[in-house]
C-alpha cells in the first residue's frame, strides 16, 4: 500500500516515525512518498527546504513553494491514502490544489492546526477540504462540532516514551541546566548569545554544574561553529529525552519540547524571540497570552479558556525581557510545588499516544 504523506517539521517526521511502526503491524505492504525524512520513505523534496521561519521568510520562497505544491498534488493522487501532519499554512493550500483536480480524494490530517489560538472559523474550512481529522488534544472536538470527521486521537509525545516511569526524569540536587535554542536557524540565532551568558553566570554559581545543550539531529555529523558560535562549555546532546536525563532544570524555546519536559518532570522555563515584524504580526492575529503548550493543556483541563485563562503551569519569557538576568530571576523564584502537582494533573488529562489510533482509523475506508 503506497501512502502519501506530508511532513515538514522535524517533530512531525518524529511522530510520523512512531506511526509508520504501527501502520506495517497492520499492513506489512505499507510504504511513503512524499515529503518526509529520507529513511521514511521516499522524500520528492528535502525536509529543510521547507524550514521557513515568519511571514518574511515566506515571501522570498514563494516561488518554490508553489512548485512544490503542484508536484505533491500530482504525486499524492497516484497514492492508496493522503496524510498530512502540521503546517497548516502549506497543507491547507495543497489538500485545496489536490481537490481541485479530484474533487471526491479523501485527504486525513493529523495534528490540526490551533484553532484555539487563532482563527477559529477555519474549522469549517477544514471540515470541508478533509476527510479525516485527527486532533490531539481533547478539548478541541468542540471546534469542530464533535463531527464525525474529527477525532480524538491521543497525543503522539505519549508513543516515544513511557512518561510513568521515573526513570530519568528530574534531579532536583544535580545542577544539571539543560539549554534547548530551538530547531530552526533564526530561532537558534535569536536565542544562542543570552543561553551562553546565562550558562555562563550559572558556573559561576555553581562550580560543579554540567551544562548541556540539545542540538536538532540533523545536525550530529555537521560543523555548527557558524550557527552557534562557540559552545565549548556545553555537554552536546542531539536526542531530547537524553539530554533532559537527571535535569535540574531546561531553559527552551517555544514548541512541542515544552511539552516533553512537562511530561518528563523536569522543571523549565518557556523563552522566545524571533524578529521584531513577525513578532507584531502574530500579536495581531493570535488571540492568546500564553505560548506554552504545557500552559495551554493546563487552562484547558481546569475549564479555562486555552491559552487565555488565568492558571499557569510554568512561566514564560516571550520577546521583551528576553535576557539573561530575567532569565536568572525566573529560575530562582520557580514555584517548585505547584509545579509537580500541575504536572501530574496534565499527564492524566492527555492519557495516551495516538500513533495506534491513527493508523487504524488511516487504513479504514
Amino acid at each position: 500500500m503506497k501512502i502519501f504523506v506530508s511532513a515538514l517539521e522535524p517533530s512531525s517526521n518524529l511522530h510520523l516515525r512512531n506511526l509508520k511502526a504501527k501502520l506495517l503491524e497492520l499492513d506489512s505492504s505499507v510504504e511513503f512518498i512524499g515529503v518526509c525524512d529520507s529513511d521514511l520513505g521516499q522524500s520528492l523534496f528535502k525536509v529543510s527546504e521547507f524550514s521557513i521561519m515568519g511571514f518574511s521568510d515566506v515571501f522570498k520562497r514563494l516561488k518554490f513553494l508553489k512548485q512544490a505544491m503542484d508536484v505533491l498534488a500530482k504525486e499524492a493522487l497516484k497514492c492508496d491514502k493522503i496524510l498530512m501532519l502540521d503546517s497548516s499554512s502549506f497543507h491547507m493550500r495543497l489538500a485545496k490544489k489536490i481537490l481541485s483536480i479530484k474533487p471526491d480524494a479523501k485527504i486525513m490530517y493529523y495534528i490540526l492546526p490551533q484553532l484555539w489560538a487563532w482563527k477559529p472559523w477555519r474549522a469549517r474550512e477544514l471540515l470541508k477540504n478533509f476527510t479525516k481529522l485527527a486532533y490531539i488534544l481533547p478539548f478541541e472536538g468542540s471546534f469542530y462540532d464533535y463531527s464525525p470527521k474529527a477525532r480524538f486521537v491521543g497525543h503522539p509525545l505519549l508513543d516515544i516514551k513511557d512518561y510513568n516511569s521515573k526513570e530519568g526524569f528530574a534531579n532536583l540536587e544535580s545542577n544539571v541546566f539543560v539549554f534547548m535554542p530551538g530547531s530552526r536557524k533564526s530561532e537558534i540565532k535569536a536565542h544562542m548569545g543570552v543561553f551562553k551568558e546565562v550558562a555562563l553566570r550559572l558556573k559561576e554559581r555553581h562550580s560543579n554544574a554540567e551544562l548541556r545543550l540539545i542540538l536538532p539531529a540533523k545536525f550530529i555529523s555537521q560543523d555548527v561553529s557558524t550557527l552557534y558560535g562557540d559552545i565549548d562549555i556545553f555537554t552536546k546532546f542531539y536526542d531530547t529525552a537524553s539530554g533532559l536525563k537527571g535535569a535540574s532544570f531546561c531553559v527552551v524555546c517555544s514548541g512541542t519540547a515544552t511539552l516533553e519536559c512537562a511530561l518528563m518532570q523536569i522543571p523549565f522555563l518557556l523563552v522566545y524571540k524571533t524578529k521584531w515584524l513577525d513578532y507584531f504580526i502574530i500579536r495581531s492575529l493570535v488571540n492568546i497570552k500564553y505560548a506554552g503548550l504545557a500552559n495551554i493543556f493546563y487552562q484547558a483541563l481546569l475549564g479555562e479558556a486555552p491559552g487565555r485563562g488565568k492558571s499557569v503551569l510554568h512561566d514564560e519569557i516571550v520577546q521583551f525581557g528576553f535576557n539573561a538576568t530575567n532569565i536568572l530571576q525566573k529560575i530562582d523564584s520557580f514555584d517548585y510545588k505547584r509545579y509537580f502537582e500541575g504536572v501530574a494533573l496534565l499527564k492524566d488529562y492527555l492519557k495516551e499516544g495516538s500513533s495506534k489510533n491513527v493508523a487504524t482509523w488511516l487504513l479504514e475506508d
